[in-house]
């Protein structure tokens, strides 16, 4: 069959996979105009839904819209900030100005210090590569310092367009779609127009009767949990509200289980420290001596250590281990999922996650 195109954003049609560009329902194929999913809701409902999108074509993304001038606006999600970043977001950038919203700053416990925060951002995007011009935290699902980010945005663009940028499940499409709610000017002329010389689904909307926010589709990193999860389990997995951060004292010899998803066994310690568990508020953490610990995840995986579910267990990974000794107080960090502070140094731990997914140590952040 002959490949059909959005009339929108250029992406070939497909009607296969709901989450990929250019998808719409096989009734869409007998329209006079063909629009994928995506631009047809934002043609009639002013609502931007997000898409998942490879490495390689984002690198095709890179070729396109490098030369461009603009404001780049980059979501990483707050929760996960190092997992969320595109790798090679310094090849967009270029000469461009560089605006770093760390969304889902509503996680956080209300006790975080947010400058402390804005600061070890602008580190982490300088060790990516990127210079960033401003950062702001926001939650663009209640909307906090959302109308300070329009404010700003306005007058750092100088008139020129807007990229957003982002991985897959930072947030990035309900922050455009209040952007789109509160800011462009005449809700009428929102519509898709296709973007010159690609076929990977941008879309265009309307600012001014000169400029545009451009949104890009969201990038894949693999190396995160989520990927690895059913529906269901990213229920359980993905906080929906304050993180209420837990303490247990713990031992050399003593294993943390974050449900069935990772494990976290104490090798080396002095004395007995409190480790402190930032994840979501819905999973369950079970402790137990590392003598134990093999059975029972053996005995109890996707029953009282679940997630992962039903679902997920059918392609369930291998726990892969990384062992960290410590020389200062740190947080483990395992990506897409959370992260347990650990208090003092001379502290050896072994960490273990699904093979493939990112396992790092950073500077506390709370």
């Amino acid at each position: 069959m002959e490949a059909i195109y959005c009339q929108g954003c250029g992406a070939e049609i497909q009607t296969e996979d709901k989450s990929k560009i250019g998808y719409a329902p096989p009734t869409a194929l007998e329209r006079e105009e063909v629009i994928c999913k995506r631009c047809f809701r934002l043609k009639h409902y002013n609502e931007v839904q997000d898409v998942d999108m490879g490495a390689s074509d984002f690198l095709k993304i890179l070729d396109q819209i490098s030369s461009y001038e603009g404001t780049i606006v980059n979501v990483v999600d707050i929760f996960d900030v190092h997992g969320s970043f595109i790798p090679s977001i310094h090849r967009l950038v270029g000469n461009k100005p560089v605006i770093l919203i760390g969304n889902k700053v509503d996680l956080l416990p209300k006790s975080t210090n947010l400058n402390k925060v804005k600061q070890w951002m602008r580190k982490v995007a300088k060790d990516f590569g990127i210079q960033v011009q401003d950062i702001f935290l926001v939650s663009s699902v209640k909307g906090t310092g959302m109308n300070e980010v329009a404010f700003e945005l306005e007058k750092i663009r100088k008139g020129k367009d807007i990229y957003v940028v982002g991985c897959t499940n930072v947030g990035k499409s309900t922050f455009i779609n209040y952007l789109i709610s509160k800011n462009v000017e005449n809700q009428e002329v929102i519509t898709t127009s296709y973007f010159p010389g690609t076929t990977l689904g941008f879309i265009d909307i309307p600012l001014d009767e000169t400029s545009s926010m451009i949104d890009t589709p969201g990038v894949v990193n693999a190396h995160q949990m989520a990927h690895l999860l059913s529906d269901n389990d990213l229920k359980v997995v993905t906080p929906k509200k304050e993180i209420k951060p837990r303490v247990y004292q713990l031992n050399q010899g003593q294993t943390l289980y974050i449900g069935g998803l990772a494990r976290i066994d104490i090798d080396n310690a002095d004395e007995k420290h409190g480790y402190i568990c930032y994840f979501s508020n819905e999973l369950t953490i079970h402790r137990t001596k590392q003598e134990n610990a093999d059975r029972l995840y053996e005995d109890h995986l996707g029953e009282m250590l679940s997630p992962p579910g039903e679902n997920t267990l059918r392609n369930w990974p291998e726990l892969e281990a990384h062992t960290f000794t410590l020389n200062s107080s740190m947080d483990v960090v395992i990506s897409g999922l959370g992260w347990v502070k650990v208090p003092e140094k001379g502290v050896r731990v072994k960490v273990y996650a699904p093979k493939g997914v990112k396992v790092m140590l950073r500077d506390p952040i709370i």
